[in-house]
């Protein structure tokens, strides 16, 4: 590829991107403004609840005479743009959002306890809930262990363990209490051999006198007499059954629910300790023994056993997760290390869950159960519930704030809190719809730590009513009864044309025509907002109305388009003075007086203090006036008042051109920088010939100018020994040059002569003669016969080093 043609191509995909972009950003524009702008406008509003439904920032007009003669979807629209449209504050329908937090309900780890929130469709609100942790819970630990034949050796060791790890936990407890329960599996074939002999002694073929399986059994309900706690567990004996998986989903959700029966104390935290070596059986693993009924999530325990069991289903893993959460239940799962991977994986699914291998004989029993306790007492994280069938309709985010000081949205989890540190939770709902049914009841959603017996209730009162409907103008839709025919009162005068020409007359009301321009209204439909100027995309810059044609502007506003404020707080500057007192404040915008300042405030010049050519005019004017008094008073309109005059520029003493000297020494030092001297001497040209010197001294706040009354000439006599040294110096250095030049050139032109080569001959310049040491050579083209041409080549006879000997 030519460049020429590779230039070509990179044009094109040029032009190409830049067609593309262009069309983005339109698309861009036109989307913004379509959400932003043309959000609340729409033909298909009829009443207040449609306008309302459409976003936050709509806003619906209930007055009686607004908008005469418009469709009625133009009583809604921004709460500005009703403003401007002559709606009344009084009558504007604009739900806002509220938060409003009872502090009356004391709490010692969740803060607040309750929130009430009114929202809108499209709206959301925002607030915080604190979660402390505390320094010394109570805890229930509640056992509930796998009995079948596998977990003998553990379960022995549970005998001994029991004792010392209630020792172990008073170190982290002010009141640990114990109970205890024990699952295997649903009764039901295929898990368990139904057998009429196998159901009484699941282990008869072993000759082991075991108890028959079942689903739950709930044995000790929480307590703190250890001694009661040992002999149930000595009294245990094991089960047994036919599959791998076992029920202990079943009985995890039965001990979480059952709180009076288990014995759980509001107050304490609860663990539940799940002892096993085996997966558990999922919901749809029920179907295999023909059980299809899904699960309540309620407890069924009669006479401390689990009734459903061969029933219902086993739980849902997020069934199962909710129960633990409603509860307050921390979950530690103790499970073999081959079923280590498949617990660990529950984790995610399972909040407030822990999970650690039983090494042999469980003998790491007790150090995991405090190693588990202090990991879920430090992971602080909060769930949020909404009621069944109102999720869909919100949409909720929560940000927490870590005692460490780090900020993730959308994390729900705080880790390595400590004893005494709070973790806050910024909690921001939005709502996206109102309920099909329209009606506007209240919806309830909980913020429950994990593991806490504390939650946070929050109502959601729903704004998707207005409250205009008593008074029958949250609709407009005219009788369409029988009507006199005359349309005398739908004309501005006799000679007027109906409705301006631009509506219907209707029960002698006009009703104006649509427009894709903009909106026609008024009594007699003539009044429009699209022939008035736009401003940046607004009607008269969304500041006034357009009445007739023509901006009538707010109190606030002014101009043409009613876009110049009519206050002047934005040309304040920070001293207080408007434009810093060297302008006027125009639509809102300093306009300086003094064509070299500029800024926002008129506060830069660079050039009024330091240029020379800025005090022409005041030096002219005083030595036009004169430098008496009188001349102060004459040149104020090119004099600054500050400025202070003297006769001679001479009178300022060595004294004081030695201050002035040092001090533009030191902030030439601290400054590095030589246009920030305190002092400058100057030349004003009064003539052709003279000039008057000044000197600007900055020493003070404002310049002072001295200028001297006595011009200084072109031809004065220091100026023509002045010249007539610098030509002097001009010729004397000219010829000198001039002679070195030649004495050079002559130099060379000897050194030439003294050694001529003896090759060439030198008096013919436009001949060359082949000596007796060259051989001529000629080529010939055949191609050009009539004009041959010929090339000589000189080839030398003798080496080169022959030649020159």
């Amino acid at each position: 590829m030519t460049p020429c043609m590779r230039l070509y191509c990179d044009l094109v995909a040029l032009r190409k991107l830049l067609l593309l972009l262009f069309f983005i950003s339109v698309l861009l524009v036109c989307v913004r403004s379509d959400s932003a702008d043309n959000r609340c406008l729409s033909s298909l509003i009829f009443t207040c609840e449609d306008c309302l439904r459409r976003g936050p920032e709509c806003a619906w007009c209930s007055q009686e005479r607004f908008l005469d003669g418009a469709h009625v979807s133009q009583r809604c629209g921004s709460v500005s743009d009703l403003r401007v449209r002559g709606c009344e504050e009084a009558f504007i329908q604009n739900p806002n959002v509220k938060v409003k937090v009872n502090a009356t309900v004391g709490s010692s780890q969740v803060s607040p306890r309750e929130i009430d929130i009114h929202l809108r469709p499209g709206g959301e609100a925002s607030f915080v809930v604190e979660v402390q942790q505390l320094e010394r819970y109570p805890v229930d630990l509640y056992y509930l262990v796998d009995v079948s034949a596998s977990m003998q050796v553990y379960l022995d060791r549970l005998k001994t363990a029991g004792l010392a790890l209630s020792h172990l936990m008073k170190e982290h407890s002010s009141d640990f209490r114990v109970g205890f329960g024990s699952f295997v599996d649903k009764p039901l074939s295929p898990y368990i051999d139904v057998h009429p002999s196998k159901l009484l002694n699941p282990c008869s073929d072993y000759e082991v006198n075991c108890r028959p399986a079942h689903g739950f059994i709930h044995v000790l309900p929480i307590t703190h007499n250890m001694t009661e706690f040992t002999r149930v567990i000595q009294e245990q004996r094991i089960s047994g059954n036919m599959d791998t998986p076992e029920g202990g989903f079943d009985a995890m959700l039965q001990a979480a629910v059952c709180q009076k029966d288990v014995g759980w104390r509001p107050e304490a935290k609860h663990l539940l300790l799940v002892m096993t070596d085996q997966p558990s059986h999922l919901a749809l693993d029920s179907k295999l023994a023909g059980i299809v009924v899904p699960h309540d999530g309620r407890c069924h325990l009669e006479d401390n056993i689990y009734s459903q069991t061969t029933t219902m289903e086993h739980p849902t893993i997020a069934q199962l997760a909710e129960k633990l959460l409603e509860n307050s239940v921390y979950s530690i799962f103790a499970v073999d290390q081959v079923q280590y991977r498949w617990y660990e994986d529950l984790l995610d699914l399972i909040p407030g869950s822990y999970v650690g291998p039983l090494v042999s004989k469980a003998s790491n029993l007790k150090d995991l159960v405090v190693q588990a306790y202090k990991r879920l007492l430090s992971d602080v994280e909060v769930q949020i519930g909404l009621e069944d069938g109102q999720a869909q309709r919100f949409q909720v985010n929560v940000s927490a704030l870590c005692p460490d000081g780090s900020t993730v949205s959308g994390n729900t989890k705080c880790s390595g809190v400590r004893p005494t540190q709070t973790v806050s939770f910024k909690v921001t709902v939005g709502m996206m719809g109102c309920p099909e049914d329209g009606g506007d009841r209240d919806v309830v959603m909980s913020v429950r730590p994990v593991g806490f017996n504390e939650s946070v209730s929050v109502r959601i009162r729903q704004s998707c009513v207005c409250g205009c409907a008593q008074t029958g103008l949250c609709r407009d839709d005219p009788s369409s009864s029988d009507c006199p025919a005359d349309t005398s009162s739908c004309r501005a005068h006799r000679g007027a044309a109906v409705c301006s020409g631009r509506g219907l007359c209707k029960c002698g009301t006009c009703v104006c025509d649509s427009s894709r321009l903009g909106h026609i209204y008024g009594k007699f439909c003539e009044m429009d907002d699209f022939s008035c100027p736009y401003v940046k995309g607004r009607v008269c810059g969304g500041h006034g109305r357009c009445v007739s044609g023509e901006c009538v502007c707010l109190s606030d506003w002014t101009g043409e388009s009613c876009d110049c404020p009519v206050s002047t707080e934005s040309c304040v500057s920070d001293d207080g003075l408007i434009c810093s007192g060297w302008g006027k404040c125009v639509c809102g915008k300093c306009v300086c007086d003094d064509a070299r300042r500029s800024g926002a405030f008129c506060e830069k010049c660079p050039i009024c203090y330091s240029s020379c050519q800025s005090h022409w005019s005041c030096v002219r004017c005083h030595l036009s006036k004169g430098l008496g008094s009188d001349a102060v008073q004459l040149c104020n309109h090119s004099c600054a008042p500050a400025v202070q005059y003297v006769d001679d520029v001479s009178g300022t003493t060595a004294q004081t051109q030695r201050e002035t000297q040092e001090a533009a020494v030191r902030l030439n030092e601290l400054c590095c920088c030589s246009d920030l001297l305190r002092g400058k001497h100057c030349l004003y040209p009064s003539s052709e010939k003279c000039q008057h010197r000044f000197l600007v001294d900055l020493a003070s706040d404002r310049p002072q100018l001295h200028i001297s009354p006595h011009p200084v000439c072109v031809w004065s006599r220091r100026y023509l020994k002045t010249f007539l040294s610098t030509f002097l110096l001009t010729v004397t250095l000219g010829i000198g040059m001039l002679a070195v030049v030649r004495q050079l050139l002559r130099a060379g032109n000897c050194s030439w002569q003294s050694n001529p080569d003896p090759q060439f001959d030198h008096s013919r310049k436009n001949s060359y003669v082949p000596t007796t040491n060259e051989k001529t050579i000629t080529y010939r083209r055949d191609s050009l016969p009539n004009l041959p041409v010929e090339m000589h080549a000189h080839m030398p006879k003798k080496p080169l080093s022959d030649a020159w000997q």
